[in-house]
């Protein structure tokens, strides 16, 4: 286990609505990064290939509009499909620049979007996905709610690796469920950039005495198309998300940020001493926990809407009530080979 080692966070904006433009950035910023030193790299939450800061596509209460459904279809035409060629190329990212790459994709899935996390390791590995279980607001036109079956923790050498998104980081017994999975390198991209949401990530770092992650785009409008409808104006060097993404300790410091001044990568060194020194008077899954009064119980089941039983043999489906051996649940977004393995 890597004791000291380097970490960055990347705020940044991507090119709205052009995956594969936004792909050819992550893939250079993710270079920059790493010729930093940096071995785990962190982008911004819905990175890939917008977040869709100001749009309401076109919902109001019994109603939609045709503007608004077009808004929507190119959301979907720019998502990512997991697995899919953009995984595929974000593999190659990670392997060529030899990091871990953490990266928060919009991804589609039939005709839902959700916004996920996606993890690779430094040889190229998929390692699988974190789905946002709760989107916040507005978000909730765009995005689905992701269940208790995408909440994965990472073993790697630089210690156990997870990421929580923006607003989920206030569901109490989300954190606890992650810090019971034993993460140490928390990733917490987001879309908040409030001066609350700094002081969050503090507590959240000293809560679980891990390293905190986090990473916000920076925007301006002309990183968003001429055509796209929302109350920032049209002045191109309007800032749309001042970022503020930041690197904090164990004990609530700042190792980097935040920042809230443009584009930039923000590395800093990890010493791993530091939460092992934290959970000598806090461990709140452990010496600091009450059982006796307070358990949580996470359901980590896959939530299917549809499961079709077939007869394995002829292909048929199969006499209601009848339970035989063979049946078997199918569905076309079940989690990937890898995924399982890397699960807590």
């Amino acid at each position: 286990m890597e004791q000291r080692f380097t970490v960055a966070v990347v705020q940044a904006s991507p090119v709205v609505f052009d995956r594969e433009r936004t792909l050819d950035k992550v893939h250079a910023l993710a270079g920059d990064a790493a010729r930093r030193g940096a071995r785990i790299v962190l982008f911004p939450e819905a990175f890939v290939s917008a977040y869709p800061r100001g749009l309401d596509f076109g919902a109001y209460v019994g109603g939609r509009t045709d503007e608004g459904r077009e808004d929507f279809r190119r959301y979907w035409e720019s998502s990512v499909d997991v697995p899919g060629p953009a995984v595929d190329r974000l593999a190659r990212t990670a392997r060529s620049h030899d990091i871990y790459l953490v990266v928060g994709v919009v991804e589609r899935d039939g005709g839902t979007l959700y916004c996920s996390v996606l993890f690779f390791a430094p040889d190229g590995r998929y390692l699988g996905k974190h789905r946002k279980v709760m989107p916040t607001a507005s978000e909730r036109l765009g995005w689905g709610f992701g269940d208790g079956s995408t909440m994965p923790v990472y073993d790697t050498p630089y210690g156990r690796l997870g990421a929580v998104i923006c607003w989920e980081n206030y569901l109490p017994l989300m954190r606890a469920a992650m810090y019971a999975k034993g993460v140490e390198l928390y990733c917490a991209p987001t879309a908040d950039q409030r001066d609350s949401w700094i002081a969050s990530m503090r507590h959240v770092a000293v809560e679980g005495r891990c390293f905190v992650l986090s990473c916000n785009q920076f925007n301006r409008r002309r990183d968003f198309p001429t055509n796209y409808r929302t109350p920032f104006g049209d002045d191109p060097e309007t800032v749309v998300c001042r970022g503020g993404s930041c690197i904090v300790d164990p004990f609530g410091n700042f190792l980097a940020g935040p920042d809230t001044d443009g584009e930039a990568i923000l590395v800093a060194e990890i010493d791993r001493a530091q939460i092992v020194r934290g959970k000598y008077d806090l461990d709140v899954v452990g010496h600091y926990a009450r059982p006796d009064i307070f358990q949580l119980h996470v359901d980590e089941r896959p939530k299917r809407p549809v499961t079709i039983t077939e007869d394995a043999v002829e292909g048929r489906a199969a006499p209601e009530g009848s339970a035989r051996p063979e049946e078997r649940s199918r569905r076309s977004n079940e989690p990937h080979a890898n995924e399982l393995a890397g699960r807590s």
